[in-house]
């Protein structure tokens, strides 16, 4: 089967690259180095694809459905260059074609599981779609309204008939006497316990119509909860199956499986673009990657429009990138970095408490200029660890105290505590004018607008209920002071602290809020923090110097 071509299959020339300038870069860290790694997308690149494409125009098998399509740019052993080509997934249903790269190793393990597994979510959701239409929640909803308008009309009626027996009996004080005044008394208390009775049948007849037709409703919302639960386990199990056999291998000669290098989960699908598939490939035939690009054919969808080229996906590609590239010669020697170590403030089998410096992400951002952070640095460093996950967040200018679980339960546990808001937290920070008042409470509802990321801002209609406790620790021209937030929101403390209605004093360093001083850093530590350990139940206080 010929998988490699000669360049001049796509584009015209005498099939020598040469150099040419990149307008991408595939990018990631090393695993144990955390070295940068790169791999351009050239102008050769490019015009390899777009000669594809010409072919594809004639290939009915590529007009049904909409992919990822790639080309990689390769040297072999004798220094000739040569392209390779990859589609994404599968293309009508078939993971392997004649001429295109195949997938990776473990796809023909688990792909009848993966096919009766779709087929068995496939139908859990028309199972649940049966349920959640099922024409009684209609019945219900209708009768329950005539109910109501019912009951809403009969005490209206009662009510104009007492107030017409009041009349009456104030009438029948004044006019009659003895026996026959208690005999028209009786007959207005007897008309009182009729419309009594009159409300109380209504109601019974209400509760024997509704009753049956909410306990099946009742029933269905059960069976879809479980349906729901199963579908979601099934789910589980078919990625972790599925990232157990799929093993990828780099240029250092590693192997490893796709479980191993996300331990807290990547998605399903992970290693099935086209990226991973060319990588993977040269890494195993003592291939030379020289430029790599992808593309989107078919019909569009989404923001993926056909012709137009993209780079590596944030969800599955930019994570395990790092490691398909390690061990690429003539990387640029000025790029590699070591990552010096983190400072642990505790750990134990279930817990890392570490001091995020100020600069540092907390966790991998989507893009590949933003994979450098906290867990992914003690990922690299930590190779071993079967389970390591943050469990809140700090902004990357803010230092201090972050919390990383290393079990699932402990994970689950104290993002419970967290969500219920039963960790206490205290922060210093220097603003960048004095204010006027030493203690309050700051009670500003904030928003983020999808319009105006990465800012949060006051909106009192669509923000959420956000609470800053204040103290200042003095009253200089820059005072230091201590934040105790009761809420967890995106930038609480530096909106809260900007704010005109809240301290009118930006954090210094915040130029995103309004602070005018050029510093090295955002001046905002995160210094004490206080929760219950997740395995003993004991109380734990963390505390972390102030670096400024």
């Amino acid at each position: 089967m010929v998988l490699l071509y000669p360049i001049t299959d796509f584009i015209a020339g005498d099939g020598a690259p040469g150099v040419t300038a990149a307008d991408y870069w595939y990018e990631g860290r090393c695993p144990q180095t955390q070295q940068r790694l790169r791999l351009p997308r050239t102008s050769v690149a490019v015009a390899i694809a777009h000669g594809l494409m010409q072919q594809l125009n004639e290939d009915e098998r590529f007009q049904r459905e909409g992919k990822m399509l790639g080309v990689l740019l390769v040297e072999n052993s004798a220094g000739q260059p040569a392209v390779l080509k990859a589609f994404s997934g599968l293309l009508n249903g078939q993971a392997a074609v004649a001429g295109w790269v195949p997938p990776i190793p473990g796809r023909a393990q688990v792909s009848l599981l993966e096919l009766q597994t779709l087929r068995q979510l496939e139908q859990m959701q028309r199972d649940i779609m049966t349920l959640q239409q099922m024409p009684e929640r209609a019945t219900i909803a209708a009768k329950s309204q005539a109910f109501t308008e019912q009951l809403r009309s009969l005490a209206a009626q009662h009510q104009q008939s007492k107030q017409a027996r009041d009349l009456l009996r104030d009438e029948y004080s004044q006019t009659l006497t003895g026996s026959t005044l208690d005999q028209a008394l009786t007959a207005l208390v007897r008309q009182s316990q009729h419309e009594g009775g009159e409300k109380r049948r209504l109601k019974r007849e209400r509760d024997r119509v509704l009753k049956p037709l909410a306990a099946m409703i009742a029933q269905a919302d059960a069976q879809i909860h479980r349906l729901k639960q199963r579908r979601k386990a099934l789910s589980r199990q078919l990625q972790t199956q599925m990232h157990a056999a799929y093993s990828l291998t780099n240029f250092v000669g590693q192997t490893a499986v796709i479980q191993d290098l996300g331990p807290t989960g990547l998605p399903t699908g992970t290693g099935d673009c086209a990226a991973p598939k060319l990588l993977h490939y040269a890494a195993t035939h003592n291939l030379k990657p020289l430029a790599m690009a992808e593309f989107w054919w078919g019909p569009a969808q989404g923001d993926k429009q056909p012709g137009q080229f993209y780079g590596a996906c944030a969800e599955r590609c930019q994570p395990i990138m790092g490691f398909l590239l390690s061990g690429l010669a003539g990387q640029d020697p000025r790029l590699p970095t070591i990552a010096p170590p983190l400072h642990v403030l505790y750990e134990d089998d279930a817990l890392l408490i570490v001091d995020k410096p100020s600069g540092l992400l907390s966790v991998p951002g989507r893009t590949q200029d933003l994979q450098d952070s906290v867990v992914s640095r003690l990922r690299c460093q930590r190779s071993e660890a079967k389970y390591l996950a943050a469990v809140h967040r700090l902004d990357k200018g803010t230092s201090g105290i972050l919390v990383l679980a290393k079990t699932a339960v402990a994970h689950s546990q104290l993002n419970a505590q967290f969500a219920q808001r039963q960790v206490k937290k205290n922060y210093e920070a220097m603003l960048s004018r004095p204010v006027e008042q030493r203690q309050g409470t700051i009670d500003l509802p904030l928003w983020r607008d999808p319009c105006d990321r990465p800012k949060t801002s006051v909106h009192y209609e669509r923000g959420k209920s956000c609470l800053t406790e204040y103290q200042l620790l003095d009253m200089s021209d820059r005072p230091r002071i201590r934040f105790t937030p009761q809420t967890g929101r995106t930038h609480q403390l530096r909106v809260h602290a900007a704010h005109p209605q809240g301290l009118n004093a930006a954090i210094l360093g915040d130029t995103l809020y309004g602070s005018k001083d050029q510093t090295c850093r955002l001046h905002l530590h995160a210094h004490t923090l206080q929760l219950v350990h997740p395995t003993t139940g004991k109380e734990m206080k963390i505390s972390c110097p102030v670096p400024f």
